[in-house]
């Protein structure tokens, strides 16, 4: 507890409250019940402070521990589950099952429904893409799963932190576009999995409202 309280008073989080990839560490840190001060950025205007902490890429989130500056969203989470390793465990517990870990399928569907302007045979190829890809998501959630909560079990891991992020610019999404993606009649699994996760503790108070993203947009 004494390290925890210590690293408490040394942490940072750099980035803006739209990103997913911000909000990936900012909802392990709230799992694990650390303290963190929370800087907020721009995607126009960059801080000193990150261009000094993330000099080459310069992109957030970075997330500063001790004054020693850490980039990539899923590197942070990692470090954040390793270095208070007395609070509910993230990652999982074998190794083997790791690599499923990915949400780069949907973060493909999203950007492929955003870009997918002017011809309605592109909205609607993309639309179909995203649509096969949740249908493989469903699957792995049900397999994963195992009737549980979240695709770890009865609390958020590793894998609902790399997806839930996204949420919010599913709906987006789906009110923008007017198209259904995670419904009760293709994804009913999934559509309580982002429930359970929107509710959650650790997740409620830093997921953006539907309606403020709208506005970014």
């Amino acid at each position: 507890m004494l390290v925890q309280k210590m690293a408490a008073d040394e942490v940072k989080v750099l980035g803006s409250w739209s990103s997913p990839f911000v909000l990936r560490a900012r909802i392990a840190l709230n799992i694990k019940c650390v303290e963190y001060e929370f800087l907020e950025e721009t995607f126009v205007s960059k801080s000193d402070l990150l261009l000094k902490s993330n000099p080459v890429y310069k992109k957030f989130p970075v997330f500063i521990h001790g004054g020693r500056p850490i980039c990539e969203s899923l590197i942070i989470v990692q470090y954040v589950d390793e270095v208070w390793a007395s609070g509910p465990a993230i990652l999982p517990s074998d190794p083997y099952d790791r690599p499923l870990h990915d949400s780069g399928l949907l973060i493909l569907m999203i950007r492929a429904i955003l870009m997918a302007d002017g011809e309605e045979a592109k909205k609607a190829a993309a639309l179909e893409e995203a649509n096969k890809g949740l249908a493989l998501l469903e699957d792995t959630f049900r397999k994963c799963s195992k009737g549980q909560k979240f695709f770890g079990g009865d609390k958020i891991g590793y894998l609902d932190i790399a997806l839930g992020g996204f949420l919010v610019w599913v709906r987006v999404i789906q009110i923008l576009r007017n198209v259904s993606l995670i419904d009760e009649s293709k994804t009913p699994n999934l559509l309580k999995w982002a429930q359970h996760f929107s509710d959650d503790a650790a997740v409620k108070d830093v997921l953006p409202e539907t309606q403020e993203a709208i506005g970014v947009c």
